[in-house]
């Protein structure tokens, strides 16, 4: 299928537009249209938030007539990539040292593949939210200049020794809207999650039902907690500290309609016994099947592949792979033949709200430290981290590749923020046209 082309003819772009969706989508919308009505209603909120959920048209452009392979060679061409980088996509987790650290989340999209396609992601995201914010395009550039520049400087730092970089973004070195997220992250308590998504019942604490939250059968139950058994073998050796001393499941519930990119996809979660038979410290573990990431269907290396054993082993050691310190909670199973994500449902978690965010000069800040998160999630899976995937220094990688054209690396992420930021815009139009006149087949 060709990729984006600038002026692509009006009759042109709706079909294209319909046929990814529908590639990347058919199958589920099959299943349950319902979700799909939600997931596209959402979308057609605002250009940003169809730009979220339409990560397959951003590949099929960037690999069609719209890619620009300048900084891309054997080498970075090959790592480690988060997938769907766009600016919505950062917050707090408790790292398995207990440590509170902001930086990237949602790695459901993580593969192998060029660096600079993450760099585009993240720079017409930040265009259509300054967009939306009523930003000029020479805000717009400076923002998208700092967030470039600062992935640079952190890049170079790195793989010169170390010695200069920041490192993780935590309470000992974040300031402003960064350090205030942090802070509202550490002032969580697990009661209160616990709180919103259960009840106790004869002295003892079980899932609320109810806003897609369903009972289960005996047999299904049966059939998760076996997959959770097997779950529980794939999990790294070292953080059971970080884990209940006795894996004791209380309760078990599907959960439906959770999270824009999870349309269609059922959801277990379960509730397990904590530390103490005290119910305040009680934990909540999502098993999640894993879908095949957009990215990957325009990537032909059969070595990325061939790593996996399904959908979930691959969004788990994606995840361990971009994260210095990975949520301990984090591991794989398999239901009904079908990889599944398993992980912590983290009262921990806080993300960064773009809302509250709106002065230019931290908006600037806010911009800078997510381009030196960013250089440190490429930096850490390659040839010293416990993944043999990409097996070389992806820092002097990138690096070597920028230094053919120092001078042309930043203004290239500008101007494909501002013309995709555009064409996403155009796009979200086009989206809102073809769904609310019943032109998206399947729904």
């Amino acid at each position: 299928m060709a990729g984006y082309r600038p002026n692509m003819g009006d009759d042109e772009r709706p079909e294209m537009i319909t046929e990814v969706l529908l590639r990347e989508f058919g199958a589920l919308m099959a299943i349950d249209p319902a979700a799909f009505r939600r997931k596209f209603r959402k979308m057609a909120a605002s250009p940003f938030a169809f730009y979220r959920g339409s990560a397959a048209l951003f590949y099929a452009d960037v690999t069609g007539d719209f890619a620009d392979d300048r900084f891309l060679d054997e080498w970075t061409s090959r790592v480690w990539i988060h997938g769907d980088l766009h600016a919505e996509n950062f917050g707090t987790y408790m790292n398995a040292s207990g440590q509170l650290v902001f930086n990237v989340n949602d790695f459901d999209e993580a593969y192998v593949g060029p660096f600079v396609w993450d760099l585009k992601r993240f720079c017409a995201s930040v265009a259509l939210i300054g967009y939306a914010k009523a930003l000029s395009d020479a805000v717009i550039t400076d923002l998208v200049t700092r967030f470039a520049g600062a992935y640079l400087t952190e890049l170079r730092a790195i793989a010169a020794g170390g010695d200069d970089a920041i490192g993780s973004i935590t309470l000992d070195n974040a300031d402003g809207v960064l350090r205030t997220v942090l802070q509202q992250a550490r002032l969580n308590a697990r009661v209160e999650l616990l709180a919103t998504q259960t009840t106790i019942d004869n002295y003892e604490r079980r899932f609320s039902l109810g806003d897609g939250v369903y009972e289960i059968d005996e047999s299904t139950r049966e059939v998760v907690v076996a997959a959770f058994e097997q779950y529980l073998t794939t999990l790294p050796a070292g953080n059971e500290a970080h884990r209940p001393i006795a894996s004791h499941i209380k309760d078990v519930v599907l959960r439906k309609g959770v999270g824009i990119g999870s349309a269609g996809l059922p959801s277990y979660n379960l509730l397990l016994e904590g530390h103490t038979q005290a119910l305040e410290n009680d934990v909540i573990i999502y098993v999640k099947q894993a879908q095949v990431p957009a990215v990957a269907r325009h990537i032909a290396d059969e070595k990325v592949r061939a790593y996996f054993r399904h959908q979930g082993h691959r969004t788990a050691e994606s995840q361990r792979a971009l994260q210095a310190s990975a949520d301990p909670w984090l591991g794989f199973t398999e239901l009904g033949g079908v990889g599944q994500l398993v992980a912590e449902v983290s009262p921990y978690a806080a993300d960064l709200d773009w809302a509250d965010v709106n002065e230019a000069d931290e908006l600037a800040g806010v911009v800078t430290d997510l381009g030196r998160a960013v250089a440190r999630m490429h930096s850490v899976a390659d040839d010293e981290s416990s993944h043999d995937l990409v097996d070389f220094s992806t820092e002097e990688a990138i690096v070597a590749a920028v230094d053919r054209d120092p001078d042309g690396f930043v203004p290239h992420l500008v101007e494909f923020a501002h013309a995709y930021g555009a064409q996403a815009r155009r796009d979200h139009q086009i989206f809102v046209d073809l769904f609310r006149n019943s032109l998206l087949p399947g729904l």
